[in-house]
Protein backbone atom coordinates (compact mmCIF):
# COMPACT_ATOMS: atom_id res chain seq x y z
CA UNK A 1 0.00 0.00 0.00
CA UNK A 2 1.10 2.61 -1.05
CA UNK A 3 2.31 5.75 1.97
CA UNK A 4 2.31 2.44 4.34
CA UNK A 5 6.21 2.71 5.47
CA UNK A 6 8.17 0.46 8.02
CA UNK A 7 11.29 1.03 9.06
CA UNK A 8 14.27 1.02 11.48
CA UNK A 9 17.03 3.83 12.88
CA UNK A 10 20.10 2.73 13.16
CA UNK A 11 22.94 4.85 14.99
CA UNK A 12 24.31 6.98 18.20
CA UNK A 13 22.33 4.95 21.17
CA UNK A 14 21.73 8.48 22.41
CA UNK A 15 20.20 10.16 19.92
CA UNK A 16 18.08 6.62 19.20
CA UNK A 17 17.10 7.06 22.87
CA UNK A 18 15.74 10.53 22.17
CA UNK A 19 14.72 9.18 18.98
CA UNK A 20 12.38 6.17 20.53
CA UNK A 21 10.92 8.65 23.38
CA UNK A 22 9.92 11.19 21.21
CA UNK A 23 8.10 8.93 19.20
CA UNK A 24 6.44 7.28 21.87
CA UNK A 25 4.37 10.88 22.40
CA UNK A 26 3.72 11.67 18.75
CA UNK A 27 2.05 8.08 17.79
CA UNK A 28 1.35 4.26 19.28
CA UNK A 29 3.92 2.61 17.06
CA UNK A 30 3.54 0.80 13.52
CA UNK A 31 -0.10 -0.68 12.57
CA UNK A 32 -0.14 -4.59 13.21
CA UNK A 33 -1.29 -5.00 9.62
CA UNK A 34 1.80 -2.86 8.12
CA UNK A 35 4.12 -5.28 10.16
CA UNK A 36 2.24 -8.22 9.54
CA UNK A 37 2.90 -7.80 5.63
CA UNK A 38 6.68 -5.99 6.54
CA UNK A 39 7.33 -9.52 7.92
CA UNK A 40 5.42 -11.51 5.15
CA UNK A 41 7.81 -9.60 2.48
CA UNK A 42 11.21 -10.12 4.55
CA UNK A 43 10.35 -14.02 5.18
CA UNK A 44 8.90 -14.55 1.00
CA UNK A 45 10.56 -15.19 -1.72
CA UNK A 46 12.93 -12.50 -2.79
CA UNK A 47 13.47 -13.02 -6.90
CA UNK A 48 11.81 -10.16 -7.68
CA UNK A 49 13.72 -7.76 -5.96
CA UNK A 50 16.34 -7.70 -8.95
CA UNK A 51 13.74 -7.34 -11.07
CA UNK A 52 12.08 -4.37 -9.62
CA UNK A 53 15.55 -2.61 -9.11
CA UNK A 54 15.80 -3.17 -12.85
CA UNK A 55 12.21 -1.54 -13.61
CA UNK A 56 13.28 1.42 -11.38
CA UNK A 57 16.42 1.92 -12.64
CA UNK A 58 15.72 2.00 -16.34
CA UNK A 59 12.68 4.41 -15.62
CA UNK A 60 14.95 6.53 -13.52
CA UNK A 61 17.13 6.57 -16.21
CA UNK A 62 15.08 7.87 -18.76
CA UNK A 63 13.59 10.48 -16.84
CA UNK A 64 17.21 11.91 -16.31
CA UNK A 65 17.81 11.91 -19.66
CA UNK A 66 14.97 13.78 -20.14
CA UNK A 67 15.46 16.27 -17.66
CA UNK A 68 19.11 16.63 -18.96
CA UNK A 69 18.38 17.36 -22.12
CA UNK A 70 15.92 20.15 -21.17
CA UNK A 71 18.55 21.17 -19.22
CA UNK A 72 16.92 20.91 -15.71
CA UNK A 73 19.19 19.22 -13.56
CA UNK A 74 18.50 16.38 -11.24
CA UNK A 75 20.89 14.05 -9.23
CA UNK A 76 20.16 9.99 -10.08
CA UNK A 77 19.01 9.04 -7.02
CA UNK A 78 21.00 5.57 -5.55
CA UNK A 79 18.07 4.03 -4.05
CA UNK A 80 14.65 5.65 -4.59
CA UNK A 81 10.78 5.78 -6.08
CA UNK A 82 11.39 9.34 -6.75
CA UNK A 83 13.63 11.83 -8.61
CA UNK A 84 14.19 15.25 -7.33
CA UNK A 85 14.57 18.16 -10.39
CA UNK A 86 16.03 21.37 -9.83
CA UNK A 87 13.04 24.30 -11.24
CA UNK A 88 14.06 26.06 -14.20
CA UNK A 89 15.66 29.87 -13.15
CA UNK A 90 12.45 31.96 -12.54
CA UNK A 91 10.35 29.14 -11.02
CA UNK A 92 9.54 28.78 -7.85
CA UNK A 93 8.41 24.89 -7.12
CA UNK A 94 4.72 25.33 -7.03
CA UNK A 95 5.10 27.79 -9.66
CA UNK A 96 7.13 25.19 -12.08
CA UNK A 97 5.00 22.65 -10.97
CA UNK A 98 1.65 24.48 -11.97
CA UNK A 99 3.27 25.63 -15.36
CA UNK A 100 3.89 21.55 -16.34
CA UNK A 101 0.22 20.94 -14.96
CA UNK A 102 -1.30 23.60 -16.71
CA UNK A 103 1.07 22.71 -20.60
CA UNK A 104 1.84 19.07 -19.94
CA UNK A 105 -1.14 17.19 -18.22
CA UNK A 106 1.86 16.33 -15.63
CA UNK A 107 1.34 16.49 -12.02
CA UNK A 108 4.73 16.78 -10.18
CA UNK A 109 5.24 17.60 -6.02
CA UNK A 110 6.26 20.71 -5.34
CA UNK A 111 9.72 20.65 -3.10
CA UNK A 112 8.16 23.41 -0.66
CA UNK A 113 5.66 21.01 0.65
CA UNK A 114 8.86 18.92 2.42
CA UNK A 115 9.50 21.98 4.01
CA UNK A 116 12.10 25.64 3.36
CA UNK A 117 14.85 23.34 2.11
CA UNK A 118 12.61 21.30 -0.98
CA UNK A 119 11.87 24.74 -2.07
CA UNK A 120 13.56 25.21 -5.66
CA UNK A 121 12.93 21.76 -6.69
CA UNK A 122 9.85 19.31 -7.79
CA UNK A 123 9.75 15.32 -7.30
CA UNK A 124 8.55 13.25 -9.73
CA UNK A 125 7.27 9.35 -9.55
CA UNK A 126 8.68 6.56 -11.11
CA UNK A 127 5.75 4.58 -9.83
CA UNK A 128 3.88 4.52 -13.16
CA UNK A 129 3.25 1.57 -15.38
CA UNK A 130 5.83 1.94 -18.12
CA UNK A 131 3.31 3.33 -21.50
CA UNK A 132 2.29 5.97 -18.70
CA UNK A 133 5.68 7.02 -18.34
CA UNK A 134 7.00 7.01 -21.61
CA UNK A 135 3.89 9.19 -22.89
CA UNK A 136 4.88 11.57 -19.75
CA UNK A 137 7.97 11.74 -20.53
CA UNK A 138 6.89 12.86 -24.33
CA UNK A 139 4.80 15.78 -22.78
CA UNK A 140 7.66 16.60 -20.36
CA UNK A 141 10.15 16.66 -23.54
CA UNK A 142 7.65 19.10 -24.96
CA UNK A 143 7.14 21.37 -22.34
CA UNK A 144 8.21 24.93 -23.25
CA UNK A 145 9.62 27.95 -20.38
CA UNK A 146 7.13 30.41 -21.05
CA UNK A 147 9.13 33.04 -18.49
CA UNK A 148 12.49 32.16 -20.09
CA UNK A 149 10.68 32.92 -23.53
CA UNK A 150 9.04 35.91 -21.84
CA UNK A 151 12.28 37.39 -20.83
CA UNK A 152 13.78 36.91 -24.48
CA UNK A 153 10.96 39.61 -25.92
Amino acid sequence: MTGWRIGMAVGNATLIDALRRMKSNLDSGIPQAIQNMAIAAFEGPQDCIAEHNKIYQTRRDKLIKVLKEMGIPANPPKASLYVWAKVPEGYTSTEFADDLLEQANIVVTPGNGYGPNGEGYIRLSLTIADDLLEKGLARLAGWKNRKKSRSVR
